[in-house]
């Protein structure tokens, strides 16, 4: 069996670049940037003005004076004017150009108006450039603002606008299948007997994909009969970039989907990883380059092996930077005998030190997925230890 870093480099070497496509900028958030962003010019173009309130020469200020005849008025959007006297001020507006021959502004707040000439009130000290957001002070033109392999969020869309740019190139989605096999699964809303369960694997990981910044993901349920899981995956192989199935990977008489997708010319990758939950998970290639996650059944094993290597694998072949990690404090002491890689789920809640702690929770085998919505993700605790006291800082990963 491969170890999980074992597992996520093998995976992460196998999955073809899913390509890029250019959007409208409107659209571009949650897909990864595929571009360099560029300033278009100077960030601010021009020295921008932040308060309202007069503009005048502080030398003035200095040399004693308080009173200032009123020249004129400069609003936001209007060619800079300039100032044609040391005792006169210029009414200016917030997000303005700087008046040429000014270098200080004095807040309307400080200053009194009246026949024409503004008073700057006995108890306020101008300061030179002060309420001036300067020139380029935020970036120059030409400077690289975003890089290939950012997340695109709503804040970088107003940075896309400000470099001029309508378009911009992004990682193509995946077209991505999720498949539930089984004949003891029943959709939501159909008629169930006491002998069969509901299908809950294929909405969750489809939520979750989507969380994620992947959706649009279908699905289907197929029962477990092998000429019919044959030309469904066949078709789905035919039309689909990455294939999710959900059981029919494990050792029972049932499980088809490996002999199957073998037949199909999926070639396997691995089979097995030491963990628990999802030890049975099953990865392969397809013969056009299709990735084919094949996880266990049991939905805290589906969950987790969705979280830990489906969506990394996504991530990255979408050309998204690696990820920050994050960690978390151990809050009880916690045992696990097995020789395998641990996915505890746990509840994450801050202490007045400001530090992440990570408190488990116990889930009833790995069917127990009710319990998962108590949890906001699970720790990794690897498989050289089988003691993990309270106090010790793992490595987290979140669900969302």
């Amino acid at each position: 069996m491969l170890t999980t870093s074992e597992a996520t480099e093998a995976i992460h070497t196998a999955v073809p670049n899913f390509g890029t496509e250019h959007v409208d900028i409107q659209y571009a958030s949650g897909r990864t940037l595929r571009q360099s962003v560029r300033a278009e010019r100077d960030q601010p173009p021009f020295d921008r003005v932040t308060m309202d309130g007069i503009a005048l020469q502080h030398s003035a200020v200095t040399s004693g004076a308080q009173r200032f005849k009123i020249q004129g008025r400069q609003h936001a959007g209007e060619a800079p004017q300039t100032l044609q006297a040391s005792d006169a001020c210029i009414e200016i507006m917030t997000g303005a150009v700087l008046p040429a021959n000014t270098d200080c502004i004095v807040p309307i707040e400080r200053v009194s108006v009246a026949q024409g000439v503004a008073t700057i009130v006995a108890e306020y000290t101008p300061e030179p450039r002060h309420f001036i957001h300067a020139q380029g002070s935020d970036h120059p033109l030409g400077h690289e603002i975003l890089s290939s392999g950012h997340l695109l969020r709503s804040v970088d869309v107003a940075v896309l606008a400000s470099c001029g740019l309508t378009t911009v190139e992004v990682n193509q989605q995946p077209s991505v299948q999720v498949i539930s096999t089984g004949d003891e699964l029943v959709a939501a809303g159909k008629d169930i007997a006491s002998y069969q369960i509901r299908l809950s694997n294929s909405p969750s990981m489809i939520a979750m994909l989507a969380a994620h910044g992947f959706d649009g993901a279908k699905h289907e349920h197929i029962l477990d009969d092998r000429a019919l899981l044959h030309e469904r995956l066949k078709r789905h192989l035919e039309k689909t970039s990455v294939l999710i199935l959900s059981g029919g990977v494990s050792m029972g008489k049932a499980d088809y989907v490996p002999a199957i997708l073998a037949k199909l010319g999926v070639q396997k990758v691995f089979h097995r990883i030491s963990q628990r939950p999802g030890k049975p998970m099953w990865f392969g290639i397809g013969p056009e380059g299709q990735a084919v996650f094949a996880l266990p059944g049991n939905p805290v094993s589906a969950l987790v092996c969705c979280r830990q290597y489906v969506i990394p694998a996504l991530a990255h072949a979408s050309g998204l930077l690696a990820a920050r990690e994050e960690w978390a404090i151990l809050t009880e002491d916690y045992a696990f005998k097995p020789a395998l890689t641990c996915f505890l789920p746990v509840s994450i809640r801050s202490n007045a030190q400001g530090q992440l702690c990570a408190t488990p929770v116990t889930t009833n085998t790995s069917g127990d997925f009710a319990a998962l919505s108590r949890t906001d993700g699970y720790l990794e605790l690897p498989q050289e230890l089988n003691n993990f006291p309270a106090a010790t800082v793992w490595s987290l990963q979140r669900w969302s």
